[in-house]
């Protein structure tokens, strides 16, 4: 069965129904330093013009809001990404979110880095609204974060994490970075046990990746930082899985735990959004958006943003238009990357034989109609889903 043909015959209702926007994602890209993988858009600031860049993401708001509609209804999930939006200052910060009405209990996430963490900054955020914090750590190992070129030390994080609970932010998240070079003799396992002595409600755990133009990609084109070989980086992979799920956290998502006996549930709402295919609003340089048809982007630099935005015009850097069917494809692998799975549905779209296939080859379950991605399933997910679906073109 085509997939296209399958996905048409129970998509014409829902797809001329376009549910409101609830999710907003704020780019923030001031950083003190690029670190060494990195290639999102930042901007490397001494000092953060935190007045403009609120200026311009308030203007940029308020055009849009004006163009696309937005109802002014309150906002489900706030999420400032960066960068690093630590930097900002407290009375920038409670600006910047005074802005956007948010409905009760909503989730406020603020990206941050150990070394921005103090008991007043701890402080102000909370008061300004944010109640989860997700903490930039990677890795508790000197030699490895000054690999990395981050500008904190172990030291730093441990120190931020009893700041941050003790000025009462509600859900705490620890990042980590695994798949290294193997010339740094990275323990994952010690990492992880640092990590669980603190106690967060919630970690990402995310795999290196070889970037172009960055300092990663010189060193490995030199051959002074070859990336970790395929076993060692599915080694780790399931490491953390089988650690970190023994300790008592649901692997909810490819890259993200959340404590399951944790107040109220520790799953991350804001990126759960994504994964679920709702609709969202980015603001800033090179924030992404969606509005359930269309996908829209901004311009990526700092300085170009601001100038545009200054002048009244839309910072758009680009849209890409999805059709039913590349909508239902595209939701096919985001229910894959959550245990969430593919209802019975949508799976029934995909070739059969293939699903038995990769159901024998461990890499999917199903039960009661629902696919779900094991772990050495989600190793391979980006593979496993264009072999369960683009092959249904062909009917």
């Amino acid at each position: 069965m085509s997939v296209f043909s399958a996905f048409s015959a129970f998509s014409a209702v829902e797809w001329s129904i376009l549910p409101p926007v609830r999710h907003l994602y704020i780019h923030v890209p001031f950083c003190a330093r690029r670190c060494s993988y990195c290639d999102f858009a930042i901007a490397v600031r001494r000092v953060v013009p935190g007045e403009r860049f609120v200026g311009a993401v308030l203007r940029e708001h308020e055009r849009r809001r004006a163009a696309e509609g937005w109802d002014a209804a309150p906002f489900e999930t706030v999420y400032l990404g960066g960068g690093t939006p630590s930097r900002l200052s407290a009375v920038v910060l409670a600006r910047l979110l005074d802005a956007f009405p948010r409905a009760a209990g909503a989730e406020v996430t603020l990206e941050a880095n150990p070394d921005d963490v103090t008991p007043a900054a701890a402080r102000a955020w909370v008061a300004s609204g944010v109640n989860r914090v997700s903490l930039g750590v990677q890795s508790f190992a000197d030699e490895v974060l000054r690999w990395m070129h981050r500008t904190h030390d172990r030291a730093a994080a441990l120190r931020a994490v009893p700041v941050l609970r003790d000025a009462g932010v509600a859900t705490l998240s620890l990042d980590l970075i695994f798949g290294l070079p193997g010339g740094l003799r990275h323990d994952l396992a010690r990492d992880l046990a640092a990590a669980l002595a603190l106690a967060p409600d919630h970690l990402s755990v995310y795999g290196l990746t070889l970037e172009p133009r960055t300092p990663y990609a010189r060193w490995a084109t030199r051959g002074t930082a070859l990336p970790a070989p395929e076993e060692r980086y599915a080694g780790e992979f399931l490491l953390a899985h089988e650690t970190l799920v023994a300790a008592g956290f649901a692997h909810y998502e490819i890259s993200n735990y959340a404590r399951v006996d944790a107040a109220g549930g520790a799953r991350a709402r804001h990126n759960s959004a994504y994964w679920t295919g709702a609709p969202y609003a980015g603001l800033g340089p090179s924030a992404h958006g969606f509005d359930g048809r269309r996908r829209r982007w901004n311009l990526r630099d700092w300085v170009a943003y601001e100038r545009v935005v200054l002048r009244g015009e839309d910072p758009v850097g680009g849209v890409e238009d999805l059709s039913p069917a590349a909508a239902h494809l595209e939701r096919v692998y985001l229910a894959l990357r959550t245990d969430g799975g593919l209802p019975p549905r949508e799976g029934r779209t995909l070739v059969q034989d293939r699903v038995v296939a990769a159901i024998s080859q461990g890499w999917l379950t199903a039960q009661e109609g629902t696919l779900r991605c094991t772990p050495a399933g989600w190793l391979v997910l980006d593979s496993l889903v264009t072999d369960l679906t683009t092959l249904a073109e062909g009917g």
